[in-house]
């Protein structure tokens, strides 16, 4: 992967993290929780998100861990004050959901416009850079969506994941908090009972990355 496309992707992944947090916070607002919006964290402005370890170290680790072969990362994320939700459970379950349901949609958007690209604009030079753009848009969004879907605290899957759990053991899970990142880095890094958590999630992301080109 050359200079030029690495740090592409880089912005690619900055502003695909961002639009998963307004995303959050969006719902929260309609939900009856204005604390994101009141925060100031509704806007496209990088200033407001970038979180020094999500948008920044973890991406470079998970990158030359991984050998090139992926990166994630994220945005700092969105203040949600659960005493404003009606339905705390259900409403986080809905917040979290639609962080990676934005990014779904992006890469679905994406990969529609680059089949609409090859359907009008054959073999051209300007579609044909259009083409890598969007095929990185495609990518990262896979791979944000895939890995905050994971039920490993305090990726939003685990909130969604709690939602199927007795509320004492939802909380109790939940309270992982940020040691969850350290339990994915480590199966990431290193596979337990022959299970490769990168090589699992490298499959899935081809998978979903086919079904959309």
């Amino acid at each position: 992967m050359d200079i030029l496309t690495i740090v592409i992707s880089f912005i690619v992944l900055i502003f695909s993290a961002i639009l998963h947090e307004i995303a959050h916070g969006l719902v929260a607002d309609r939900l009856g929780d204005p604390t994101a919006r009141l925060a100031g964290r509704l806007t496209l402005n990088p200033k407001s998100h970038i979180d020094p370890v999500m948008t920044i170290l973890l991406p470079v680790i998970l990158y030359i861990g991984s050998g090139g072969q992926f990166t994630f990362g994220g945005a700092k994320p969105v203040p949600v004050d659960p005493f404003n939700l009606r339905d705390y459970r259900k409403d986080m379950a809905l917040i979290s959901l639609a962080g990676p349901g934005t990014n779904i949609a992006l890469a679905i958007v994406a990969s529609a416009l680059v089949h609409l690209l090859v359907l009008l604009f054959p073999h051209n030079d300007i579609s044909y850079l259009l083409g890598i753009l969007l095929y990185i848009v495609i990518n990262v969004n896979i791979m944000l969506a895939i890995f905050n879907l994971l039920p490993i605290p305090p990726l939003d899957g685990s909130k969604i994941f709690a939602l199927l759990l007795p509320e004492r053991e939802a909380n109790s899970y939940l309270s992982l908090g940020n040691l969850g990142l350290a339990i994915l880095l480590l199966l990431l890094n290193f596979p337990i009972a022959g299970f490769s958590l990168s090589q699992f999630l490298d499959t899935l992301i081809i998978l979903a990355r086919s079904a959309l080109l």
